[in-house]
């Protein structure tokens, strides 16, 4: 016990030397905080040298923050109207229109309304006897909480399962980041014709880029395709 403690003492006393020592001494002084030499550019630009404002053609948030229906891509020639289940006539779907689209609809629509949907802008048309498309552009309002991205990586996620999606992986769309499109199996119900389906999903900053093809024949996955390619190509 007596060695314990003059360890003890011998411990407690060292430190305190220790700190006697390290108070006595100046202070040492901190590095600057600013580095000379490490502004860019060096010197201003000439008054005609410096760069004038980004164009408006060029400005991404200036165009999307506009009228979001001049961004759909057109109507294909010799194409008529979609039918009344997928018209929009002034270019616009109301959020519980566009929640109708999806079988639960009452979860998409509290989880779009949760994520901070800001509009959602619709171009639809007929080609031949059957097929309908059905071109979506759905925008959400800057904010933490990224609803755009909650709401893309949501629908990508589920589009494998065969009972809720396509019931595979999809093909990537080129250039587009995670963008995919998808060819469904046939359906077929007894008395009537087949029915086919085709879907892309993309997204550029705050637009989520939704698809639908619908028609009684089979839908190739070049034409899915080119329409996802060409809608991109308007953002």
């Amino acid at each position: 016990m007596l060695i314990a403690a003059a360890a003890l003492l011998g411990i407690a006393g060292g430190a305190a030397v220790g700190y006697g020592i390290q108070a006595e001494r100046a202070p040492t002084p901190l590095a600057a905080l600013s580095q000379p030499g490490l502004g860019y550019p060096a010197k201003p630009l000439p008054a005609d040298k410096v760069p004038g404002p980004l164009p408006v053609a060029q400005d991404r948030q200036v165009r999307t923050d506009g009228d979001l229906r001049k961004l759909l891509i057109d109507r294909p020639k010799g194409a008529g109207k979609a039918g009344l289940g997928l018209r929009a006539d002034d270019g616009w779907i109301a959020l519980d229109t566009y929640a109708l689209t999806f079988k639960s609809e009452n979860y998409m629509f509290e989880t779009l309304a949760g994520d901070d949907l800001r509009r959602i802008a619709s171009a639809s048309w007929r080609q031949g006897q059957y097929r309908e498309t059905l071109v979506n552009l759905v925008q959400f309002r800057s904010a933490a909480l990224l609803g755009a991205e909650a709401y893309f990586s949501g629908q990508v996620s589920y589009m494998p399962s065969e009972s809720e999606g396509a019931g595979n992986e999809g093909d990537p769309i080129k250039g587009s980041g995670e963008g995919r499109y998808y060819v469904y199996d046939v359906e077929r119900k007894a008395g009537y014709l087949p029915s086919y389906k085709a879907r892309a999903l993309a997204r550029r900053g705050d637009i989520v880029v939704d698809i639908h093809v619908y028609d009684t024949v089979p839908i190739s996955k070049k034409d899915i395709r080119k329409l996802a390619e060409r809608q991109l190509e308007r953002l």
